[in-house]
């Protein structure tokens, strides 16, 4: 089934092109190490996946801050895992860890080729809510930037996903008409609902086979793009 008369397709980024769990794993084993923090690296990324994925929900819904986000997910690792750490090293870690995370740059298996395939047919866009200059490393560091004509964060929006005034904003410096768009990501509340709400049709990323209504889009590689666009 293809996706007719679409001219744009907007992508998050985190999660849908750029590995994070992956890239996230590699930055932590680099300051952990470096710090000589004494912890089980596997223990500490498993409990961080889930810790992580809970303070960027408090985030995206506007109860928390950027500067709880990024000490709360870390404090509750380690309360986890029974560690005493000082406040003054979890500011450090969480610092070192976002000015490290962009130095990685595993991307999706496909990732590049689906670009490939799509760049001479649509106009290609980033719809992201990650914060502007961490954002910007990743895209650079993975040479991503050339594939896509405009790339929309929450700091430059105003607002987060799934929030309307985000997607509309990509749509007004796109250029882009929202019938003949299209969105792609690994968030059933962020990407896809938050598009459809705006009137945008979207693609659910679901590379872990979770259960989603019938009547939505979704792929589980990105390769299966190339099947509707």
């Amino acid at each position: 089934m293809k996706l007719s008369n679409k001219k744009a397709v907007f992508f998050d980024l985190d999660h849908t092109l750029w590995d994070f769990e992956k890239n996230s794993a590699l930055a932590f084993e680099y300051i952990l190490n470096k710090n000589s923090v004494p912890v089980d690296l596997a223990k500490f990324i498993e409990l961080h996946v889930p810790i992580n994925a809970g303070y960027w929900k408090l985030f995206r819904d506007g109860h928390i801050t950027q500067q709880q986000l990024r000490y709360g997910r870390l404090k509750d690792v380690f309360n986890a895992l029974e560690v005493t750490v000082t406040d003054e090293l979890i500011f450090k870690l969480s610092e070192e860890y976002i000015a490290t995370l962009p130095t990685n740059n595993h991307l999706y298996e496909g990732a590049i080729e689906v670009l490939d395939y799509l760049k001479p047919k649509y106009s290609l866009h980033i719809i992201t809510n990650g914060f502007h200059t961490v954002q910007e490393g990743k895209i650079k560091n993975a040479n991503l930037g050339h594939y896509f004509d405009t790339i929309t964060n929450s700091d430059l929006a105003g607002c987060k996903k799934p929030h309307r005034d985000i997607f509309e904003y990509a749509l007004r410096v796109s250029g882009a008409e929202r019938e003949q768009s299209v969105m792609i990501g690994d968030c059933i509340e962020a990407d896809v609902q938050g598009a459809l709400n705006c009137g945008i049709d979207a693609i659910y990323f679901n590379e872990h086979g979770l259960e989603a209504e019938a009547s939505v889009i979704q792929v589980g590689h990105l390769l299966e793009l190339k099947n509707l666009l």
